[in-house]
């Protein structure tokens, strides 16, 4: 069936909101068009994760929603996509008799194909991993906007005992430099102020003899008014090339998200991390050294198999040398499949909130403090657009990613940079006062009254 309705549901993380993006483009070459409800569509799509249960549990629940429009429209079809696909397909496919297509991050090209079989009648399941996939010739399909993600590589290499992703997403492979560059200058074209550069593990990018950081100085160099960002790094590929080429581009954010995971030795060798914490607090300090005003956000698991309180002290310790702006902090979720889920879960549950509640508690106190020491400075700010709360104020975010709030005025309009002098401070928001636009030109920043 050509020329159909479809509609998608994007979960998880910033790989599966850019793979849709992947998805739309290539239906849309197709002749489908996309809508917004789910009521209009004749083909509804689930972009899923794997990471931990509760994303996996949140997609069970929705099917259970969607059963009820598949029976008012029988001829409907349902597909799961992502790594949930990949992981799951017999028990969606046999358990969940609802589900018509289910694809893997990898078989996104074929999927037209799938979802003609399932229109005859069939199940659509294409879930082979690929050593060589990147959708490098595939145009996203993306709303105009400011901020864009580019997966720059696919997979991972790494092998964290806890982790789903080289099961679901394959070994590493990287895009070409030319195409990415190639990218970023079109979305330059439509007025994007922002892209963040993704990968499982993006630090290991390669294309021939370009490693990452000659990626990040050529995204850099395309526009100058561009800001550029990336993410997860791994910290046994942060090297110092990458940290001299984030201190020497003004585009490239002086910020970096660096999963630490756990501050203990004996967990880290336990989660197949490779690095040592001696290793990981030297990097931060370089990173400090070379680039003014760094700022660095992280990961962290609280209650991995065995981990004791000691383990779990010497995470809070490591958060407190560290000094974070900002963290993603999660209890250990056991994935089946990975080599933790075979050493057992065995932390108690009441365990594992208590130690994640004092992560939490830590790293906002930490927050609030940095924050606190910028009031009474100034910080550079792109303007996203209104506040959620109200139209009289505007917000936008910092080089180093902190939300800023400030009074509304007619001259402001989303995508304009402007200096802030930071007057109130949260956790998680600054507050502050415009002070002038800032025009980027080729060599030069311009300030504008």
């Amino acid at each position: 069936m050509k020329n159909g309705s479809v509609y998608i549901e994007t979960y998880g993380c910033q790989m599966n909101f850019a793979d849709t993006e992947i998805v739309l483009g290539v239906l849309k070459k197709q002749g489908y068009t996309v809508v917004q409800n789910p009521e209009d569509a004749d083909i509804i799509l689930l972009n899923t994760c794997s990471i931990r249960d509760n994303a996996e549990q949140r997609i069970y629940g929705r099917l259970g929603n969607l059963k009820n429009l598949k029976t008012k429209k029988p001829e409907l079809v349902l597909g799961i996509l992502g790594c949930m696909a990949e992981r799951l397909r017999k028990d969606l496919i046999e358990e969940k008799k609802i589900v018509d297509v289910v694809v893997g991050p990898d078989e996104y090209r074929r999927l037209p194909e799938y979802i003609d079989v399932a229109f005859n009648g069939d199940k659509g399941i294409g879930v082979k991993l690929s050593r060589t996939e990147t959708y490098d010739d595939i145009e996203p399909h993306r709303e105009d906007g400011l901020s864009a993600w580019i997966s720059v590589m696919r997979g991972c290499d790494k092998f964290c005992t806890f982790c789903v992703v080289p099961f679901t997403r394959g070994r590493e492979r990287s895009r070409s430099l030319n195409s990415i560059v190639k990218e970023i200058d079109e979305l330059s074209s439509r007025g994007f102020k922002e892209v963040t550069l993704l990968g499982q593990n993006v630090n290991s990018y390669r294309d021939g003899e370009n490693d990452f950081a000659d990626l990040l100085a050529a995204a850099a160099k395309v526009d100058p008014s561009m800001r550029i960002r990336f993410t997860t790094s791994h910290p046994q590929d942060l090297s110092d090339k990458l940290l001299y080429t984030i201190a020497e581009h003004q585009s490239i954010c002086n910020y970096i998200h660096l999963p630490v995971q756990s501050g203990s030795n004996r967990i880290l060798e336990l989660m197949n991390r490779t690095y040592t914490i001696e290793h990981y607090l030297n990097l931060i300090e370089k990173a400090k050294k070379i680039i003014p005003g760094v700022s660095f956000s992280t990961d962290i698991i609280a209650g991995f198999p065995t981990e004791s309180w000691e383990d779990h002290f010497a995470t809070l310790e490591v958060m407190r040398q560290v000094r974070y702006d900002g963290a993603y902090m999660f209890k250990y979720s056991p994935r089946e499949g990975t080599k933790a889920y075979k050493m057992g879960d065995d932390v108690p549950e009441e365990v594992k909130t208590k130690r994640l509640q004092e992560i939490i508690d830590l790293q906002q106190q930490i927050s609030y403090e940095i924050n606190q020491n910028l009031i009474g400075k100034e910080e550079i700010v792109l303007i996203e657009g209104f506040s959620r709360k109200s139209d009289e104020f505007l917000s936008g975010r910092t080089d180093t990613n902190k939300v800023t709030i400030i009074p509304s005025q007619a001259d402001i309009k989303p995508g304009d940079y402007v200096r802030v002098k930071i007057n109130k401070a949260t956790s998680a928001t600054l507050f502050g006062e415009y002070i002038s636009h800032i025009i980027f030109e080729k060599s030069s920043v311009v300030l504008s009254a």
